[in-house]
């Protein structure tokens, strides 16, 4: 690939079009390396380095190009003269292990939310990640960063529509207000978890929908509603509580 179509792939119809997405900054390598170890699809990066790193240790193909090149290629201000193309994983199938649960996020839109909630399904592990149409691309270089190589752990699956949701998923707990408390008895056992725009919250629609259950978290309620990465680390928590 050459470089003009590298620098390309901070927009999202090029890194569908080309099929490829950027890793940059020595911590997000050493986790993709980490992820190789386990997983062939993160073998197949190219790595693109200045001199600085030309000795760089990596299992990967490299280029070396020049700090100016970088800097046309880099999404950073400052950039640490290591990035990798990395191509872009296929839609992770529905498990049929009954211990992998799924976290649905209907429109979620800030980068930074979404790279934290991968980095909490990381740490917990043994939960699918699903984005519904007009939610924020994975793979944007912001989210790659706020991920810290999370991405790289967490099976992911991109517009997944509310009825595909549906008829795949018999058994979904929703997290809105005016629910039950999600430290009920039940909340563990559901097989998705649905959470709402950052602004608009959950659709109507689905929330009242069958086989949909709705769940708030316990609060003072001063405030109308919780940040939705928080509410995502507290729900995974308690899901996870029982088997920690």
């Amino acid at each position: 690939m050459k470089l003009d179509d590298i620098r390309k792939l901070h927009h999202k119809k090029y890194r569908s079009a080309l099929g490829h997405f950027l890793v940059e900054g020595e911590h997000l390598i050493l986790e993709l390396e980490k992820a190789a170890r386990t997983n062939a699809h993160w073998r197949q990066a190219r790595l693109l380095v200045t001199g600085a790193h030309e000795h760089w240790p990596a299992p990967w193909p490299r280029q070396i190009i020049s700090d100016r090149q970088m800097a046309q290629v880099s999404d950073t201000k400052t950039p640490q003269g290591i990035l990798a193309v990395v191509p872009v994983p296929p839609a992770a199938a529905p498990s049929a292990d009954s211990e992998t649960k799924a976290v649905y996020l209907h429109q979620v839109q800030d980068p930074g939310n979404l790279g934290t909630i991968l980095r909490t399904l990381a740490w917990f592990g043994g939960l699918h990640c699903l984005l519904s149409p007009g939610s924020v691309d994975p793979y944007n270089p912001k989210v790659v960063r706020a991920s810290m190589g999370a991405i790289f752990h967490v099976p992911i699956s991109t517009e997944v529509t509310l009825d595909q949701l549906t008829s795949r998923y018999t058994n979904i707990a929703c997290l809105d207000i005016g629910g039950d408390s999600t430290t009920s008895p039940g909340f563990a056992e559901h097989d998705c978890y649905l959470f709402g725009n950052e602004a608009r919250g959950v659709p109507e629609q689905l929330a009242r929908a069958p086989g949909v259950t709705r769940y708030t978290i316990p609060g003072s309620h001063r405030i109308e509603s919780l940040n939705l990465a928080s509410a995502v680390n507290m729900a995974v928590y308690e899901v996870n509580r029982g088997r920690l």
